[in-house]
């Protein structure tokens, strides 16, 4: 009995006889919403670029969101006919509600969708894709806003995709170029971990999903594409606009106040890329170092400025307590979201009060270095008083890393754990390595 080998999707009458067929490595959704006229003939045209210039393994899913015309009989007919499609019915509305279910079913390590319109060139589909699959990148999104894309669209839409794409930028800090073009790609083991943060089910879905995974770190890799507007495309522009403009302000107070555990987003020490150029460092302590002599520099900086400015108007006993306590003060809350990771309130109040003993130990060693050097050179000069200040504070920086890291943010230290496939619920799931002799074959019987 012949199985798709790219899919392991099966005619309906020989799937209780056959054996399982291998994972697919691309699982490609199709949200749809009453899109009986031309939904057979993107399938087609889709299935037929995956079968004709894929390299490995593929499925695609075609995800109705509770259609009323006769978009579900096509769906079905598509997946008894054609190998490696499949047809998922959804009893509500709401892409992002398509892609939360059918991603968080897939057994693919690579999730993509693309709008049933197909506006986007199908060639920029494994360029989208590759990164994720070498594990270089955690998502990848096409770009109708790059200088390289080529786009064909009306005055209007134009004006509206780039007036929101400027307000992401300017309202959440947002760095990527193009949240609404229907052409993305995740890792299969990111979506499990980013999706049950994301709480819109409707189009604003990709925008929350971008936004938090750039947040906590995430590698996105951008694509121009080939993007032909859909003069029939049954979207409405000021709803959506609307329900697009409370989903910003939603995740932009939830960031704000500090609501999301980013932290969890983040790639494991390890896994990173640029984790490997620390070979042989403890886990996570070679990027909290980093972070630590960041957030130090930066707040030497504005102790010796304040100093500077202290230090007219009061002795130099008064003006090193001052600005040290000021500096100190903004240097826990720094490393305790930077260095350390740790959002949101509880425990700001402990952890900025145990910031302040280890000010206090501080204090002490910048002090009795002023009153050694002022026993010893009587009137020392402003210059000698920042450079004995600053030798001080270098040495306190040891102990102060320590202390952070052991006693004030303890949490933050973890052993690298490696998970199995049989570690149970959550459990993160790596891209298998394409067989490449196995993917040949597969071909071949095309």
């Amino acid at each position: 009995m012949r199985t798709d080998t790219h899919t392991g999707a099966l005619p309906a009458r020989e799937h209780l006889l056959a054996r399982p067929a291998p994972v697919p490595v691309l699982d490609v959704v199709v949200p749809v919403y009453n899109e009986e006229a031309g939904l057979e003939r993107s399938v087609l045209r889709l299935h037929e670029h995956l079968n004709g210039t894929f390299p490995y393994g593929f499925r695609i899913t075609v995800a109705d969101n509770a259609s009323t015309d006769r978009t579900p009989e096509i769906a079905a007919a598509l997946a008894a006919r054609l190998p490696g499609v499949r047809f998922r019915r959804l009893e509500a509305k709401g892409r992002g509600r398509a892609l939360r279910t059918v991603w968080s079913q897939s057994d693919a390590p690579v999730l993509a969708y693309m709008d049933v319109d197909l506006s986007t060139d199908l060639n920029a589909l494994l360029p989208l894709v590759a990164p994720l699959i070498s594990g270089h990148s955690d998502l990848a999104i096409g770009s109708r806003l790059s200088h390289s894309s080529r786009v064909v669209r009306g005055p209007k839409r134009e004006f509206i995709s780039r007036a929101y794409n400027l307000i992401l930028k300017s309202s959440l800090s947002a760095r990527f170029s193009d949240a609404q073009c229907g052409f993305k790609a995740i890792r299969s083991e990111v979506a499990e971990r980013l999706l049950p943060m994301v709480e819109d089910t409707g189009w604003f879905f990709d925008t929350e999903l971008l936004v938090l995974a750039e947040r906590a770190g995430l590698r996105i890799h951008e694509v121009p594409v080939d993007w032909v507007d859909d003069p029939d495309s049954t979207v409405h522009l000021v709803s959506t606009a609307a329900e697009d403009l409370k989903g910003v302000w939603r995740v932009g107070r939830a960031l704000a106040v500090g609501a999301l555990p980013l932290d969890r987003l983040a790639r494991p020490f390890g896994d990173d890329p640029r984790d490997r150029l620390l070979t042989g460092v403890p886990s996570g302590l070679a990027r909290q170092l980093v972070g630590f002599l960041a957030v130090g520099a930066a707040s030497t900086l504005l102790y010796l400025l304040l100093y500077t400015l202290f230090r007219s108007a009061a002795g130099p006993q008064a003006a090193n307590a001052a600005a040290l306590l000021l500096s100190a003060v903004a240097n826990t809350a720094a490393n305790r979201r930077l260095t350390f990771k740790v959002r949101g309130r509880e425990r700001m109040v402990r952890h900025q009060a145990q910031g302040l003993v280890v000010f206090a130990i501080g204090l002490a060693l910048t002090s009795g270095s002023l009153a050694a050097l002022d026993a010893a050179a009587g009137n020392p000069s402003h210059t000698t008083e920042l450079a004995v200040l600053v030798a001080a504070n270098l040495a306190a920086t040891v102990l102060r890393f320590l202390l952070l890291r052991t006693w004030v943010f303890p949490e933050t230290v973890r052993t690298p754990r490696t998970r199995s496939a049989d570690a149970g619920p959550g459990t993160s799931r790596r891209a298998p390595a394409p067989d490449r002799t196995a993917d040949e074959d597969t071909r071949s019987t095309r």
